[in-house]
């Protein structure tokens, strides 16, 4: 496993020993770990929906693929 070194202001780092104290996060290694891996899923998912809407942009979905009615008759046909 990697390591990484970093230089945090003071009231960031009573934030996070904050956390700590009342056992959020293990430990500050672990609270930025945490913050680390939220942050590159966020990314990750923004960069999806921006490939997402350049697609439809691009090809832009078929509005008359399901129709109302059609929609409504499956629906109905549903054994539920």
């Amino acid at each position: 496993m990697a390591q990484l070194v970093t230089r945090i202001d003071d009231s960031l780092l009573g934030a996070v020993d904050a956390l700590v104290d009342r056992e959020i996060v293990s430990s500050r290694s672990d609270a930025v770990r945490r913050a680390l891996e939220a942050y590159v899923d966020r990314v990750k998912r923004d960069l999806i929906g921006e490939a997402l809407v350049v697609g439809y942009s691009r090809i832009p979905p078929d509005d008359d693929l399901w129709s109302d009615r059609d929609t409504a008759r499956m629906i109905t046909e549903e054994p539920w």
